[in-house]
């Protein structure tokens, strides 16, 4: 079953239970999906779990500002939301993970100096594919490399 095949069966799943909110964020994710369709790039699997990854940071975004606004409610919304989306994105990668792949790129490239993490970024989110935080990446870099 691909991935429209699964949002489609989902969202009539969550309008079968009445679940307002997962009904919410599947929409939110077969409006991205519908949207790839469209593009010229087409819908892949690939392109898929980008855009779903797009979703989800844009929600947890909004649920940090919503926080330092001092409002809970909004931000609870947007942080279930952002729960249901990562049921559909791969594995996230763990920090030790994470380090090994940095650190195999770092040798392989011959980085030694903060000048080369752009090579060491780019060869490193190559592997890495969406299966973390670009945040965490770009700080373990700095890190591995300072």
């Amino acid at each position: 079953m691909g991935i429209e095949e699964k949002i489609n069966a989902d969202v009539k799943a969550s309008m079968l239970a009445k679940n307002a909110k997962r009904l919410e964020a599947v929409r939110a994710i077969k409006a991205a999906i519908l949207l790839l369709k469209t593009s010229p790039e087409g819908l892949t699997e690939e392109s898929a779990s980008k855009a779903i990854q797009k979703e989800y940071k844009k929600r947890k975004e909004t649920a940090e500002i919503y926080l330092l606004q001092n409002r809970a409610d909004l931000a609870e919304d947007e942080l279930s939301q952002a729960l249901v989306m990562e049921e559909y994105l791969p594995k996230q990668l763990s920090e030790e993970e994470l380090k090994t792949i940095i650190k195999n790129t770092i040798r392989e490239l011959g980085a030694t100096t903060s000048a080369d993490m752009g090579k060491v970024m780019g060869a490193a989110n190559k592997v890495i594919a969406g299966r973390a935080d670009g945040k965490l990446v770009s700080q373990l870099v700095k890190e591995l490399l300072g």
